[in-house]
């Protein structure tokens, strides 16, 4: 997850069809793959960035490396460069969806594909493919999960939802995919605060704090992003509602991302459900599509990730599906 994600149109998109590089079809010896991020500012982002390499040289392809550190123009003439040394594909992380298009057009000249990890380009004419997470129907599974643990347990729920920015499109369908699901259990849900945390920490955790205050029988969270557990088990914790499964005062509580964090708090007993982005999946669907369009194939415009959920109860077996275990394993050994 990356707070700076620009926003596409999802409909689109699929609707765009395919990608097929007429010119792509390139000589076996040619292995080599642009790896272009435009920061390592989160866990995801570093993760994600590791693993396409591991990918890529386990593909047979020696990786090129690049960070834009956020400007568009400088990763213009980066991927320039990489489009000179003739690379078979360049798989990207761009800034803004609609200042990467000079940028695809310019592989597409060259007959280099070029595939968006996590965060597709803007529409137009120019050919690329695009690897992301199927946000809403992975909020849909984890919200359903958190929901058959609500029925089990009895009651009625007062809910509460952080939502991301709303000038993201993942945070509009993590919003949505958790509606969809509470709409069809009002008998026993009814969402008391909808938090618009703009992907900012300290607005959560304020905003947080004051709905807890407001409506301090919550006790069914959902939260779009794990870059935000800190601050919301600060906020639980002064509300006192920071308790493990069984223990009295245990608010029913589920992440999104799939981060070291939500591993963690899985592991320790206070979340209940996690939904998990694949980004084991989605590396090996970057590298399947570069090699896919070098030979002349068709590829979808986008290619999704189902991800899929994770529970206190099947930690121990999906775990090493986890970006997130990868991370907390090599930190805590």
């Amino acid at each position: 997850m990356n707070v700076t994600r620009r926003a596409f149109n999802l409909g689109a998109i699929l609707a765009a069809g395919t990608v097929i590089l007429p010119g792509a079809v390139r000589a076996a010896d040619e292995k080599t793959i642009a790896i272009m991020f435009d920061s390592l500012q989160s866990p995801f982002w570093v993760t994600g960035f590791d693993v396409l390499k591991e990918k890529a040289k386990a593909a047979g392809y020696q990786p090129l490396e690049s960070i834009s550190n956020l400007d568009d123009n400088k990763q213009f003439e980066q991927v320039q460069s990489m489009i000179q040394k003739k690379v078979s594909g360049i798989i990207i992380v761009q800034t803004d969806s609609k200042a990467v298009i000079p940028a695809i057009r310019e592989a597409n000249k060259a007959g280099i594909p070029m595939v968006h990890f996590n965060r597709p380009p803007a529409e137009s004419d120019a050919k690329s493919s695009a690897v992301q997470a199927d946000n809403r129907a992975i909020m849909k599974s984890t919200v359903q999960a958190l929901v058959d643990k609500a029925r089990k347990a009895g009651g009625k729920y007062k809910a509460a939802i952080l939502i991301g920015d709303l000038g993201d499109q993942n945070a509009i369908q993590r919003r949505d995919g958790f509606f969809d699901v509470v709409d069809q259990n009002k008998d026993i849900i009814e969402v008391v605060a909808r938090i618009s945390t703009e992907w900012n920490p300290d607005k959560a955790f304020a905003d947080l704090t004051n709905a807890l205050q407001a409506n301090p029988d919550i006790n069914f969270l959902v939260t779009s992003s794990d870059f935000l557990l800190p601050q919301i088990q600060q906020a639980l914790k002064i509300a006192g509602k920071w308790k493990k499964t069984g223990e009295e005062g245990h608010v029913l509580f589920a992440g999104f991302d799939g981060d070291e964090g939500q591993y963690a708090a899985l592991k320790d007993g206070y979340m209940d459900v996690g939904g998990v982005q694949n980004l084991f999946y989605e590396a090996d669907l970057a590298i399947g599509a570069i090699e896919k369009m070098n030979k002349g194939e068709e590829v979808p415009k986008l290619l999704l990730d189902p991800g899929f959920v994770i529970t206190q109860e099947t930690l121990d077996q999906d775990r090493d599906k986890m970006w997130g275990y990868a991370v907390w394993k090599k930190a805590n050994g």
